[in-house]
C-alpha cells in the first residue's frame, strides 16, 4: 500500500481543492486525472490509499500548501494531547516553536497557526474519504464484497478524522460525500455521525485484509467502543469491547494480545504486532528523492544537546510530574495513587555532565525507563543517558528525554529516516493498541459496577509490566552499549498486580484505572483528552502546573480555565473563510474571541 501512497496524494489534493469552489467543478483540473479514469475498482482503491495517506497529518503541516511543520498536525497529538495533558514539557528552549508556548499554558488564541494546521490535516482526510465514497458509488465493474470493503474502510477513516476533530474542537462542521456546499455551520453535535460510520465499518469490514495497514472489523469495533466511551454510553461500549477482547484479531489474522515486552510497541522491528489494533504506518528511507514516508510528526522529539547523536531538536521532554507517577511502593509494588509527587524521583537538575550522579535507588515501575530517558540509565542501545549534555535547557524543560518515538543505534541506517533535515523514523504510531482497549474496557466495567472484571483487565496490563524479560537491563560492559545487555535490571524495578478485591469501590477502581492509563499510555498523546472526558481536567492540570512550576519554567503563568480550556479555539483562518455574505458560518468556541 505504501508504494502507491504519494502518487495518490497529489491527485487527491487536486480533487479536494476542486471541491471548494464551484468554478473548479465546471472545467477539467490541470494535471489531474479526469473522474472517468478513476471510476474503476483500481481507481477507487487508489483513492482509498490516498485517504489512508492523510493519517500522517503531513498535508496539514506542509509548507508548500501554506502549513507549517509536520509536527503541527502529528497524528499522535503530542502537542495537543501530551504537552497540554501534563505528560511533557514543550522542551527545547524558550521561544523555539513559540506557538506551542501559549497552547501549553491554555491561553492560545484562534490566530495560532498550529490549530489551523491540525484542522486542515483532518479535513484533508475527510475530503479524501468523501471523494473515495463518491467515486466508488460510480464504479460498475466491481463485486459487491469489494465495493462494501472499500466503502467500509473509507467510512472508518472518515470517522477517525472526525473523531480527532471532535475531541480537539468539539464544534465542527460535518461534510459527507453528498455535501455540495462545503460552507457548513458548526452548530450540530457530530457524535451520531461518527458512531454511524464506525458502526457501518464494524458491521461490514472483513475480519482480515490483504495489507496490514488497512482497517478490519475489529479495529472498527475498538474505535466504536472508544466512541461510546467518550459519549459515556457504557452499556453499549461494553458489548463491543467484550467482542473485541474475545474475538479480535489484527488485519492479518493474529489474535489480539499484549506483547510480552512493553517496548515492542515502540520498535520498527515489531511494528504491526499482536498488540497493534490500528496504526499509522511508517517506513524510513523509502524514496531519497521524494516525500518522506516516515513518522515525521515526532521529528522534533529527539534528545538534543552537546553530545546528542541526533540532529534535532530536544522537544517533548517528559515532565518531572510524569516521571514521579512511576514510583512504586517498595513493599507492595503498587503505585502511589494520591501522593506520587511526595515520593519524587531523584533527578540530575543542576548537575553538570562531568559531575558524579547516582540515579534513583527507590523502587520504580519498569515502564519508566521505556518512557522517560533519565541520567545514568541505558537509553536504548545509545549508551547511558548523560543528563544535561542531551538537554538544551534543564531549567526550562526539565532533565528528561522522550524514548517511545526514538530508533536505536543499531538500526539508525534502516529505521532512522535520512530524507529530511530532522530525524524521522520507521516506528509506527499506534492510534489504538490492545493495552488501551483493555484499560478502556476496565473503565467501562467500573462504571457499570463490575469491579472484579475491571480489576482483572488492569492486572493484565500490570502483569505484562512485571515480566522481567521486558525490562531495561544493564550493558554487559558498564556504559558500552555495543557490548549488549545483561539480564540484570538497570534500576530497582518493582511492579505488582492489584490483590484480589482491591477494587472495592467504584471510586477507587476509577482512580486506579485513570492512573494506569497515565503510566501505560504516557507520551502517546491521550492524556489531555482523557482528563477532559473524565471531567477532571481543571483540577488535575492546575495541580500539575502548580507542582511543575516549582521545578521548571515552561508552564509558569499557565492556567486551565474550566468551561473554556477543554477545547481548542476554532481557527480564525477557517472562520474567515466561512464568511458568507459577510457573516461567518463557523461560530467560535466559548471563551475565545
Amino acid at each position: 500500500m505504501k508504494a502507491k501512497k504519494y502518487i495518490t496524494i497529489m491527485l487527491l489534493s487536486a480533487l479536494s481543492l476542486g471541491a471548494c469552489k464551484k468554478s473548479y467543478l465546471d472545467k477539467p483540473i490541470t494535471g489531474a486525472l479526469e473522474p472517468q479514469f478513476l471510476e474503476t475498482e483500481d481507481g477507487a482503491n487508489q483513492l482509498l490509499i490516498g485517504a489512508y495517506a492523510a493519517l500522517d497529518g503531513q498535508q496539514g503541516g506542509d509548507a508548500a500548501i501554506g502549513g507549517g511543520g509536520a509536527w503541527e498536525a502529528s497524528p499522535d497529538n503530542w502537542v495537543y494531547g501530551g504537552v497540554t495533558g501534563g505528560d511533557a514539557s514543550k522542551g527545547s528552549i524558550a521561544g523555539d516553536q513559540q506557538p506551542i508556548e501559549p497552547i501549553l499554558k491554555y491561553n492560545a488564541d484562534a490566530s495560532n497557526g498550529f490549530f489551523n494546521s491540525k484542522w486542515r490535516a483532518d479535513y484533508e482526510g475527510v475530503a479524501r474519504t468523501n471523494n473515495t465514497l463518491k467515486i466508488t458509488a460510480k464504479v460498475t465493474k466491481i463485486t459487491d464484497a469489494a465495493r462494501t470493503n472499500i466503502v467500509a474502510q473509507a467510512k472508518f477513516l472518515r470517522a477517525h478524522y472526525y473523531f480527532d476533530l471532535k475531541k480537539m474542537f468539539n464544534n465542527v462542521p460535518y461534510l459527507d460525500e453528498t455535501t455540495t456546499n462545503v460552507n457548513q455551520p458548526n452548530n450540530t453535535d457530530i457524535w451520531p455521525k461518527i458512531e454511524a460510520d464506525f458502526k457501518y465499518a464494524y458491521d461490514n469490514l472483513p475480519v482480515s485484509q490483504s495489507e496490514v495497514g488497512r482497517a478490519n472489523k475489529w479495529a472498527a469495533g475498538a474505535y466504536l467502543g472508544k466512541t461510546y466511551l467518550f459519549e459515556h454510553k457504557y452499556a453499549e461500549a461494553k458489548v463491543v469491547f467484550d467482542a473485541v477482547i474475545a474475538q479480535g484479531v489484527t488485519s492479518l489474522g493474529q489474535k489480539y494480545a499484549l506483547n510480552a515486552r512493553f517496548n515492542d510497541n515502540f520498535r520498527a522491528a515489531t511494528n504491526n504486532s499482536a498488540e497493534s489494533v490500528f496504526a499509522v504506518q511508517a517506513a524510513a528511507n523509502t524514496d531519497p528523492n521524494g516525500p518522506s514516508n516516515a513518522n515525521n510528526g515526532d521529528m522534533l522529539n529527539f534528545p538534543y544537546g552537546n553530545s546528542s547523536p541526533f540532529s534535532c531538536c530536544g522537544f517533548y521532554q517528559p515532565s518531572i510530574d510524569l516521571a514521579n507517577h512511576f514510583r512504586t511502593n517498595s513493599a507492595t509494588g503498587l503505585p502511589y495513587l494520591d501522593d506520587y509527587n511526595s515520593h519524587a524521583l531523584k533527578t540530575d537538575m543542576g548537575v553538570a555532565a562531568d559531575e558524579d550522579f547516582t540515579p534513583e535507588t527507590g523502587t520504580v515501575d519498569p515502564r519508566l525507563d521505556w518512557t522517560v530517558g533519565r541520567r545514568g540509565i541505558p537509553y536504548l542501545d545509545w549508551g547511558l543517558h548523560p543528563g544535561t549534555d542531551w538537554i538544551r535547557d534543564q531549567q526550562y524543560g526539565g532533565p528528561y528525554s522522550p524514548i517511545k518515538n526514538v530508533y536505536g543505534q543499531a538500526e539508525q541506517e534502516t529505521n532512522g529516516d535520512n530524507t529530511s533535515w530532522a530525524p524521522g523514523s520507521g516506528i509506527n504510531y499506534n492510534l489504538i493498541r490492545y493495552a488501551d482497549v483493555l484499560l478502556m474496557a476496565a473503565e467501562v466495567e467500573a462504571q457499570l459496577g463490575n469491579l472484579d472484571k475491571a480489576e482483572s483487565y488492569v492486572n493484565m496490563v500490570r502483569n505484562r509490566a512485571a515480566n522481567t524479560t521486558g525490562w531495561v537491563h544493564t550493558y554487559k560492559n558498564n556504559d558500552k552499549p555495543t557490548t549488549g545487555f545483561t539480564t540484570a535490571p538497570a534500576a530497582n524495578y518493582k511492579v505488582s498486580p492489584y490483590p484480589g478485591g482491591a477494587f472495592a469501590s467504584k471510586d477507587f477502581a476509577l482512580k486506579a484505572i485513570y492512573f494506569e492509563r497515565k503510566i501505560e499510555l504516557a507520551m502517546e498523546g491521550h492524556r489531555f483528552f482523557d482528563l477532559v472526558r473524565w471531567g477532571i481536567a481543571d483540577t488535575e492540570l492546575n495541580a500539575y502546573i502548580a507542582y511543575q512550576s516549582t521545578l521548571t519554567n515552561d508552564v509558569k503563568g499557565g492556567k486551565f480555565i474550566k468551561g473554556k480550556s477543554e477545547y481548542y479555539p476554532i481557527p480564525l483562518a477557517q472562520i474567515d473563510l466561512s464568511a458568507s455574505g459577510g457573516t461567518p458560518q463557523l461560530k467560535q468556541n466559548p471563551g475565545y474571541h
